[in-house]
């Protein structure tokens, strides 16, 4: 899944709110004053334009911002695209294009609860466990020793393996924690599916997963988040401190794992995706891992599931009416309007957060389709079909 490094055909001068240190800040002095050059010379207009260098993907301490028409973006497109965020309940959100900010809404500093795109980062959390050899994929249940409270797992239900979770495809339909009423509702019968077999989004999976991930690393998951995600790529606002377990009961031994972060810093981890898993020179998240976890699995009504992502194309590559993003993109997706959206053939991220602390709307996944829609259109990106209905 190749990303183009550099940016050629596009002068920029950025708006830097506090300049990175080292290579980064070289890079962008180095650009700054190619474009000076340019304006204090009227002939250099025709010359071809100074690219980006390749630190320039990256923020630093700061992001660095941008006029939408500098990246071949409308600035009335950009513009349609965070009123409608806005109009729909959004409360922050970012476009970012080659690691740059087009806009931002709300306040991007602010730290609200993910709710179910926190299994994205624990997706991640588990591809480094993965290359570390702490956890092996084809583990089942039986064998790490994992049961649940009465009515205890069946014997074939612990035969559904660590990827079975992650795929929410292990049959088990144990009483579990932190589901909306729509995901109680829907849940299969108990035993009503072998391991493997069917794809249901479940939380005991999810929640087992981590459970699993904190016995094979002994590690707590929100500080994990902190030393293996959040400082290696300069998050700005998390903190271990921001997460907190919600406890089953006697419903199920393995509880949920909930945590708060702000645009600004989910819009980092969105980038990290993007660019297969690295921040500058250094691996974060097995490349591998993220082309295979974002690759789906399994098929839904509005496209496929991976290892705890969403993804835009089924699995069987049939495309329904109801899969509204043409291009090939993939996200993490949180109850009320949670989105990290990434859309590799364009660099594209697109970020959106609803605090439920500051509004009773709630953006649904049509609303956020429609949303990655009108900033594509800004760029007039081909292939990206008709216009979306607000489903």
């Amino acid at each position: 899944m190749p990303h183009k490094n550099e940016m050629s055909g596009r002068c920029t001068t950025h708006r830097v709110s506090h300049i990175a240190r080292g290579a980064l800040a070289a890079g962008i002095v180095a650009m700054l004053g190619a474009c000076a050059a340019e304006q204090q010379s009227p002939a250099s207009a025709a010359q071809a334009p100074v690219s980006y260098t390749p630190q320039s993907i990256y923020p630093g301490a700061e992001w660095t911002h941008a006029a939408p028409p500098m990246h071949g973006f409308s600035q009335e497109g950009i513009d349609r695209a965070v009123a409608y965020a806005k109009q729909q309940g959004s409360t922050s959100g970012m476009i970012v294009h080659d690691g740059v900010v087009l806009a931002e809404w709300g306040d991007v500093s602010r730290k609200s609860n993910l709710h179910s795109a926190r299994k994205s980062f624990m997706s991640a959390l588990i591809g480094i466990a993965v290359e570390r050899g702490q956890i092996h994929l084809d583990d089942t249940l039986a064998q790490l020793g994992i049961d649940d409270n009465e009515p205890a797992l069946t014997p074939t239900e612990k035969q559904a393996t660590v990827r079975m979770l992650l795929e929410a495809r292990s049959g088990v339909y144990h009483p579990t924690v932190y589901e909306t009423a729509q995901m109680e509702a829907s849940k299969p019968p108990r035993y009503s599916h072998p391991p493997g077999t069917f794809w249901y989004y479940n939380n005991w999976d999810f929640n087992t997963v981590g459970a699993i991930y904190e016995k094979a690393t002994g590690a707590d998951i929100f500080q994990a988040l902190q030393t293996e995600i959040a400082k290696p790529v300069g998050m700005q606002d998390y903190r271990p401190s921001d997460g907190h377990y919600v406890s089953g009961g006697l419903a199920t031994r393995y509880p949920a794992y909930p945590f708060n972060m702000s645009a600004r810093d989910l819009a980092r981890f969105a980038l990290l995706y993007l660019h297969d898993g690295r921040w500058r020179d250094q691996q974060i998240v097995p490349a591998q891992w993220v082309a295979e976890s974002t690759r789906a699995v399994s098929d839904t009504p509005t496209g496929g599931y991976g290892y705890m992502w969403w993804t835009s194309a089924p699995a069987d590559g049939i495309r329904t009416p109801k899969m509204a993003l043409l291009r090939p993109t993939f996200w993490a997706d949180g109850h009320l309007g949670q989105y990290a959206v990434v859309v590799p053939s364009l660099d594209l991220v697109v970020v959106n957060l609803v605090d439920s602390r500051l509004t009773s709307k709630r953006m649904g996944q049509s609303k956020m389709e429609r949303l990655v829609w009108l900033t594509e259109a800004a760029e007039n990106a081909s292939g990206i079909g008709a216009e979306p209905g607000a489903r």
